[in-house]
């Protein structure tokens, strides 16, 4: 038994002889409370340990796969174990909070042109506009016959007026007008 536990149960004993009974109760509670406080830091830190000496055992049976290891490699391998054990183990994210990247007239992500699924949402989206009465913002080419072709034709000319909103993984992203594209295929 742990000195820890051990100074609990002295301590219950005395708060038992010396406390009226309602104040015992109140006691019992904070008691309860902290006992299960330091039950659930323990097990954290019992399975942060465990996870780090699998993680350790698996990098060993790794290195031991070759074959048998001289003496100096499994005093090398111990000591680059010992030093996996010493790291700082870092058990919370640091919050990032999302934001958006201005480019000031630059494409900071991804391809300088559109994507083949960029320019399909937005053809989609347009022809959906146009086939629902939307006004066109270009003439009307002779040879369209559905709301597609006149949407393809205004994406070529980078008439639409929409911007595509590049994420990155993290959450940050970039809104990107659409005449900022460069027109290659």
């Amino acid at each position: 038994m742990n000195t820890f536990a051990v100074w609990i149960i002295y301590w219950l004993i005395l708060i038992k002889i010396f406390l009226p009974d309602s104040e015992n109760n109140k006691v019992d509670e904070n008691i309860d409370l902290e006992i299960q406080d330091k039950n659930e830091e323990v097990r954290e830190e019992i399975t942060i340990n465990t996870s780090l000496e699998k993680a350790i055992e698996t990098y060993r049976k790794i290195r031991e796969q070759k074959g048998e290891l001289t003496d100096k490699e499994l005093s090398k391998l111990e000591t680059e174990c010992d030093e996996i054990r010493q790291r700082e183990i870092i058990d919370t994210d640091i919050e990032h909070k999302v934001m958006e990247l201005d480019g000031e007239g630059k494409i900071l992500m991804g391809p300088p042109t559109l994507t083949r699924f960029e320019k399909a949402r937005i053809m989609g989206a347009r022809a959906l506009q146009l086939s629902w009465g939307a006004p066109t913002f270009i003439e009307i080419p002779e040879n369209a016959t559905t709301s597609l072709d006149i949407a393809m034709e205004e994406l070529e000319q980078r008439v639409i007026p929409i911007s595509v909103r590049r994420t990155l993984p993290n959450g940050d992203y970039q809104n990107i007008p659409l005449f900022e594209f460069s027109n290659e295929s």
